[in-house]
């Protein structure tokens, strides 16, 4: 189970030729995910890898029927690469590209929406299900199977807090980075409706940082709906100066808005235990589960 991508995901890889994307694929193939093409226009009918690799996401569709695509290509042609994709109707994009122009990623996830396709970025560390499915760049190791969902904004918290959550026996339904970029893709309203939605999932890990208000946000989603299941965050920054940009574009803090202080609040305010260190957060699962 988990969400978005497992066992039965048919991915292709836009932009496998470059040194990441043929680098990652063979990453991702050794993990057991279902890579089954590459698309860079004019290299088509060469190989990555052991893969067949086609000029168009079209021509994949005739031996291969892919229902996801991870995305390695440049930042000037990334947004006719996933504009492709969703043209396509593949149903998960995991856009790995940093530097997108704000106004790209604004049409890309108009047309997204419009065409019901999931964006998982841009700038994002990818997706994985443990044991089934790993369609990103994060170090595979650190994470195992489980009941634990995570959804974070921080790529390599991604991989700490995993990390720490698998060292204390709690495994991963499926951790999922949703990019660091002030526009992005799946947010964490939308993956909680996810999670909530898992049979595997029992409790959820937020990860927020400094920036924006998308905790703010779900924090007002979690109230709402009445969340069934345990929620537990941690939000990263909570000393960065005002003014200041703090590792990438959607880490800035305005005025009294995006400071970790008030996404601490929001959370603390719906019941949501907030850890105040990375290594934590296994403990607030541990009150909210009991032991592993």
């Amino acid at each position: 189970m988990g969400i978005l991508v497992d066992s039965n995901t048919r991915a292709i890889v836009q932009g496998i030729t470059g040194k990441q994307g043929s680098y990652q694929t063979k990453l991702m193939l050794e993990y057991g995910t279902k890579i089954v093409a590459g698309v860079v226009p004019g290299k088509g009918e060469t190989k990555v890898n052991g893969l067949p690799v086609f000029d168009t996401v079209s021509e994949t569709f005739d031996d291969y029927s892919p229902n996801a695509s991870i995305i390695f290509v440049p930042a000037q042609f990334a947004h006719d690469a996933v504009l492709e994709a969703i043209a396509n109707k593949i149903k998960t994009i995991v856009v790995i590209t940093e530097h997108l122009p704000i106004r790209d990623t604004i049409n890309i996830m108009l047309y997204a929406a419009q065409s019901q396709v999931t964006v998982i970025g841009p700038n994002t560390p990818g997706i994985i299900t443990p044991g089934e499915c790993k369609l990103g760049i994060m170090p595979a190791d650190v994470f195992a199977s489980g009941g634990v969902g995570l959804v974070s904004r921080s790529g390599t918290l991604t991989y700490e807090i995993a990390a720490g959550l698998t060292a204390k026996g709690f495994g991963q339904s499926t951790c999922v980075g949703v990019g660091g970029d002030p526009v992005a893709g799946l947010n964490f309203i939308e993956a909680l409706e996810l999670f909530n939605a898992d049979s595997k999932t029992k409790a959820v890990v937020l990860i927020g940082e400094i920036g924006g208000n998308m905790e703010e946000l779900t924090a007002q989603y979690i109230a709402q709906t009445h969340y069934p299941k345990p929620v537990v965050a941690y939000v990263a920054g909570r000393f960065a100066p005002e003014g200041k940009r703090m590792g990438h574009a959607g880490a800035i803090i305005t005025g009294k808005q995006g400071t970790a202080q008030s996404k601490i609040d929001a959370f603390s305010s719906v019941g949501v235990k907030v850890a105040e260190m990375p290594s934590d957060v296994a403990a607030l699962l541990i009150n909210e589960l009991g032991h592993p």
